[in-house]
């Protein structure tokens, strides 16, 4: 927790019972503790911005519903307890419902309730003080230049773009192959935007079942199908107010759609089996390896749907057009694997630098980050030489049949490793496979096949 006093104003307009009350939270040195006996001096040190209020539910000059309703208005973070000599259930019930955070009884155990009142609610400034901190260190995290490295003119033009992104709310979609960091980008866009303290929520939509990805984007009631013993928030409540990610939204089924259409249009959800309207405040980015414009021209995605989406269009180049980038990124993986290994410094010799800039790099900035790290383990010494360069690392098809396994052992492995190579697409890799996308979902189900 910060160093600031943690500040706690006592509104009570018996002098008594307000120095009772101040003598037991004084017991911890670090609260801040200031007492009132009017609703009207108490309003007007609120510029002051205290953590906690305690207040008399009964004062000459003001009742309780209003002097409550003034701090919310004034101070919506400050957390009031109301403390009162009556015991009104319906009354409680009703200041929970504007905002109280307690309703304490007066009686022989209220500073005792008080005070466990009062830490649950300094935790929790703490708590949220420590995820903003994060936050603020994530922001750093995701720098622009730490996100993306690289100096050539394709990468200069992503970079454009993103700053005019991270400066509005405006839709982004993000169109890339596999491997070239199309949710980095997103979550920078995210983390360098005025959402930043909010949530950045991110959804594989190829990775979800068709019948599960309603639930999965939208919520559901309790009741609304088998299994659903509970109410269940869905990703656009959980990224009120922040950013939510849809990767490969070109594999969206065209009968949801129409639903995430109204969403964006509306602003607000339904869960499934429910019929209340919940609004949220979202900010979109969405991303795909296919050719939305085609798709939509097939009849695959909805026309109203694209260009709803489409927003600030990012195109992310391939490893293979940008150039000296493939060394800049290659020294600044050797660096970080060296360091994070206690290896010391390597450097590559100028036959392995001329061996990487000749690969096409099918798999990306993904595949050369495995193909160096690999290489700096292989060298002997502080250069690493054209031999420790195995294009092929990763790529074990050749050891596939060293061991004798099951046939099902086989298909499991197969499938895992098109899983991985296409970011987890289920349906690309259906297709790829020619097998039924329910066989890979009973699979990931059943555990046997693995989504990370």
């Amino acid at each position: 927790m910060k160093n600031t006093p943690f500040k706690i104003f006592i509104l009570d307009d018996d002098v008594w019972y307000s120095e009772l009350l101040e003598y037991h939270l004084s017991l911890n040195p670090d609260y801040e503790l200031k007492k009132f006996h009017s609703a009207k001096d108490c309003l007007a040190s609120l510029y002051e911005r205290p953590n906690v209020i305690t207040l008399d539910y009964s004062l000459p000059d003001k009742n309780g519903d209003e002097v409550l309703k003034s701090i919310k208005e004034q101070n919506p973070d400050t957390q009031v307890i109301i403390i009162s000599g009556q015991e009104d259930v319906a009354t409680a019930v009703d200041l929970l419902k504007k905002g109280a955070y307690d309703y304490i009884v007066k009686d022989e155990e209220t500073p005792e309730r008080l005070w466990n009142t009062v830490n649950k609610i300094r935790e929790n400034v703490s708590l949220r003080e420590e995820i903003s901190q994060l936050r603020e260190e994530i922001g750093q995290k995701y720098d622009f230049s730490n996100v993306i490295i690289g100096n050539s003119e394709p990468i200069k033009r992503v970079f454009a773009m993103m700053d005019k992104a991270a400066k509005t709310n405006i839709t982004v979609s993000i169109n890339g192959e596999t491997g070239t960091g199309k949710e980095l980008v997103a979550k920078a866009i995210h983390y360098n935007s005025n959402r930043k303290r909010a949530p950045y929520v991110a959804v594989n939509v190829a990775a979800i079942p068709r019948e599960l990805i309603e639930s999965e984007l939208f919520g559901h009631e309790k009741g609304a199908f088998t299994g659903a013993v509970s109410r269940r928030l869905g990703k656009f409540e959980e990224a009120n107010k922040g950013t939510i990610f849809l990767d490969e939204i070109g594999e969206l089924d065209v009968s949801l759609q129409a639903k995430l259409l109204r969403v964006l249009q509306e602003k607000e959800i339904t869960r499934v089996g429910g019929n209340t309207l919940v609004p949220v405040d979202v900010r979109i980015i969405v991303a795909t390896h296919k050719n939305l414009a085609e798709e939509v021209k097939k009849g695959n995605f909805r026309e109203d749907l694209y260009y709803r989406l489409l927003g600030l269009p990012i195109l992310l180049p391939p490893l293979r057009d940008r150039g000296s980038d493939i060394l800049v990124l290659a020294k600044y993986f050797i660096d970080g694997f060296a360091k994070e290994n206690g290896l010391g410094k390597k450097s590559l010799s100028e036959k392995a630098q001329k061996k990487l800039l000749s690969y096409s790099f099918p798999g990306n900035v993904r595949e050369l980050r495995a193909i160096v790290e690999l290489a700096v383990v292989l060298s002997d010494n502080e250069q690493i030489h054209d031999q420790d360069i195995n294009l092929t690392a990763g790529n074990t098809e050749k050891d596939f049949l060293a061991t004798e396994r099951t046939l099902k052992e086989y298909t499991i492995e197969i499938i895992q490793r098109f899983l991985e190579k296409y970011e987890y697409n289920v349906l690309y890799v259906a297709d790829k496979l020619n097998i039924g996308k329910s066989t890979i979902y009973r699979m990931i189900q059943n555990k046997e096949l693995i989504i990370r």
